[in-house]
């Protein structure tokens, strides 16, 4: 369902997307619906991409293991799958680029849209280790869902999430990537800064389908969903 809502004084339009997450067990009727503003012909960052709705359904799907846990979403854009992850119960950290501060008002529309009043933000730059990101809060989980979309960008992304990691051992980094390119890979710097990851299969959360919480997405997309965490020593 798409509302598009005519914006006065130079604002772009908003059109207003629902989603719904279901429970695809027969004992049980529980259900999400989450709303997220999208600017009309913006450019990218402020809609939802098909990566998001994948790993939304994935939030969705451990939503019992979210409850009241600390969660820190890079590359934030319009918040999709942090909006879940406020729904269900976790306490959420936005972030995104550094450089520019209109992805804290796309956040705040989307999360203003689902009653959601109560939310941090945290400006960053890949790779660089601020003052803010030194003193972050203990974090239980990290979420992006296509964060990894310039390859120039790949391992300064990764300098940032093993930071978070080693601060918080037992946390995970949970995120989706569109693949465009069979040659843009992150297996040689997840090797490099001993990470190591679990692929999932979509069809375990019911995400391999082309429409997903009653929209047109993912679409054709191939998407992937993959579980980053440090090694441990018998990894390494």
């Amino acid at each position: 369902m798409c509302e598009i809502n005519r914006i006065e004084c130079g604002i772009p339009r908003i059109a207003s997307r629902t989603f719904t997450f279901e429970d695809s067990r027969k004992d049980t009727q529980e259900r999400l619906s989450v709303f997220i503003p999208e600017v009309v012909d913006a450019q990218y960052g402020t809609y939802v991409w098909p990566s998001a709705v994948v790993l939304a359904q994935y939030v969705w799907s451990r939503r019992l293991d979210l409850k009241e846990q600390t969660v820190l979403e890079l590359g934030a854009g319009v918040s999709l799958p942090g909006v879940v992850a406020a729904k269900c119960g976790a306490k959420i950290i936005l972030s995104d680029d550094a450089n520019t501060l209109l992805w804290q008002h796309t956040c705040k529309r989307s999360f203003d849209a689902n009653n959601l009043h109560e939310v941090l933000t945290l400006p960053l730059t890949w790779g660089d280790i601020s003052a803010h990101l030194a003193l972050l809060a203990p974090l239980h989980l990290i979420l992006g869902s296509d964060v990894f979309y310039e390859p120039a960008d790949f391992e300064d992304i990764l300098v940032t999430v093993v930071f978070l990691l080693q601060k918080n051992p037992t946390a995970e980094f949970w995120m989706t990537y569109q693949e465009r390119s069979a040659d843009w890979t992150i297996e040689a710097l997840l090797h490099k800064w001993k990470l190591t990851c679990v692929h999932v299969d979509l069809e375990s959360f019911d995400a391999n389908k082309c429409e997903l919480a009653g929209s047109s997405l993912p679409g054709n997309h191939n998407i992937q969903m993959m579980l980053i965490r440090l090694c441990t020593d018998q990894e390494i």
